[in-house]
């Protein structure tokens, strides 16, 4: 195949467009870690956190960055795993942003502890019935996979790369049931509480994942004047098109079979009906943008074979699981538990009642920052390091 015989490099990075967006990048990035140390420093209260809503908008990007990790580094395997030799090209810059992202997730949980001197302490406390001391292990081992692999692929080991594709598939979606796990195993909150969470989350993953891969491959691409093979992206944009449909069929099952049970009525309710800004972004945002859009755009012939088209799903899928996330993370939190039923909860601190959410600027600083960190690093794994392509196409032998 001639995609085998691709010759990667590095990129000059000179030119004043990347300087400027490494520059913009890395003030950004800079912004979010000043909001994060003025959080250290005096603490949630400057955010719209609460003692009612403890997981505010930097876990929403936490969970938000594992999935997009977890789809990047599965389309990174599609040659070396599923035999899809003409996305070879692609493998080193999707494994690349799977780390990062990665670590941008774990950067923005830390950060978010209020102790991150603490980080070495799930480490030495391990506890196999807690799904943040096993996720602890899962996501370190991760990120090794991730470096490792990228080794032997910059080394031309074939059978190593195989190998550690197949690793690295199963470890992501170990990854992501784990997070999944993190909201699901809990029985308190009727919004948290459900089997199908885990690979909910896995199927979320695929479709952001490749979405995120779909926008950022074609502008790198485009920026280091380098040629993609429009057929790569409508490849992709069929993929995306199947994983949007599971994503659909899970998020259906789950909210029917939560809306069956009497138990659950008045929380369903809320979130669908009378939830006021939650019932909007579960509806526009999640459903519409992350969802009902980019499938029409891309099911239809007329569109789904544009490449403007794709990227603009793609677009749309991104928000869209963004949102999703936000509605996973926050809605279950604002319900009461009903701790004790058929009596009636009153105390100082909002007790039994529903509790209000607002994205703060602060939080919004960091989200941005550490997005723009990952992105600071990736431009910097392309000047430093030979990971792009001379070209990305499809061979004659591998048309369809």
């Amino acid at each position: 195949m001639a995609n085998t015989k691709t010759k990667f490099s590095a990129i000059g990075g000179n030119s004043p467009g990347y300087l400027l967006l490494v520059t913009v990048l890395g003030l950004l990035s800079l912004g979010g870690f000043w909001s994060a140390y003025m959080m250290f420093l005096h603490g949630h209260y400057m955010t719209g956190m609460t003692n009612a809503i403890p997981w505010g908008f930097p876990i929403v990007m936490a969970v938000y960055l594992i999935g997009l990790s977890a789809g990047s580094l599965v389309l990174s395997a599609l040659s070396s795993v599923f035999g899809r030799t003409e996305f070879k090209p692609l493998a080193r810059i999707s494994a690349l942003l799977a780390a990062l992202l990665l670590i941008g997730a774990l950067m923005a949980i830390i950060l978010d502890w209020g102790r991150p001197d603490r980080i070495l302490v799930p480490f030495f406390s391990m506890n196999p019935r807690s799904m943040f001391s096993l996720n602890g292990m899962l996501y370190s081992t991760y990120i090794g996979i991730c470096f490792v692999y990228l080794w032997a692929m910059f080394n031309d080991r074939e059978k190593l790369v195989k190998l550690l594709g197949y690793t690295a598939v199963f470890w992501a979606v170990l990854v992501h049931s784990g997070t999944g796990a993190i909201f699901g195993f809990v029985g308190a909150r009727e919004l948290y509480h459900s089997p199908l969470l885990p690979p909910s989350f896995i199927a979320a993953a695929l479709s952001s994942g490749t979405a995120l891969m779909i926008m950022v491959l074609y502008a790198t691409f485009k920026l280091t004047g380098r040629k993609l093979d429009d057929e790569l992206i409508r490849r992709l944009g069929f993929y995306l098109t199947a994983f949007i449909a599971v994503v659909a069929y899970f998020i259906f099952i789950e909210n029917v079979t939560r809306s069956y049970w009497p138990g659950n009525y008045a929380v369903q309710k809320f979130l669908l009906l009378f939830g006021n800004k939650y019932s909007l972004i579960f509806w526009i945002g999640m459903i519409g943008c992350g969802l009902l859009f980019p499938f029409i755009i891309l099911a239809n012939p007329a569109t789904g074979k544009s490449v403007k088209w794709i990227l603009f799903a793609s677009a749309l899928v991104v928000t869209g699981v963004l949102a999703e996330r936000y509605i996973i993370v926050i809605p279950g939190q604002v319900m009461p538990m009903d701790m004790f039923p058929g009596y009636h909860i009153t105390g100082p601190f909002q007790d039994g009642q529903l509790t209000g959410y607002c994205i703060s600027p602060m939080e919004i600083l960091f989200g941005l920052g550490i997005t723009s960190f990952v992105f600071f690093l990736y431009a910097l794994g392309l000047k430093f390091f030979a990971m792009m392509p001379d070209k990305a196409v499809i061979a004659t032998g591998e048309k369809e």
